[in-house]
């Protein structure tokens, strides 16, 4: 039992360590996005960019379509 115990206290201090990593990963990104907030760019639409930029081309393309056929449905264009 003991040493079911040990590796259990392993396996949380490890998922502590990397929430803690993932913590200061998490304040570096938004420090960056604060810096170009800083110099005149929207973090909002920088954050949009990223999420865009992750996508698969075709899949992209695929909701930029859709938006614009919605976009023209209510007449926002």
């Amino acid at each position: 039992m003991a040493e079911t115990d040990d590796r259990l206290r392993l396996l949380i201090e490890r998922i502590e360590r990397l929430e803690e990593e993932k913590k200061g990963i998490s304040d570096d990104i938004k420090d960056v996005y604060n810096e170009g907030k800083a110099v005149g760019y929207d973090a909002k639409i920088m954050r949009q960019v990223v999420r865009l930029r992750k996508m698969p081309p075709d899949d992209r393309r695929e909701m930029e379509s859709i938006l614009d056929l919605y976009k023209a449905a209510l007449g926002l264009e």
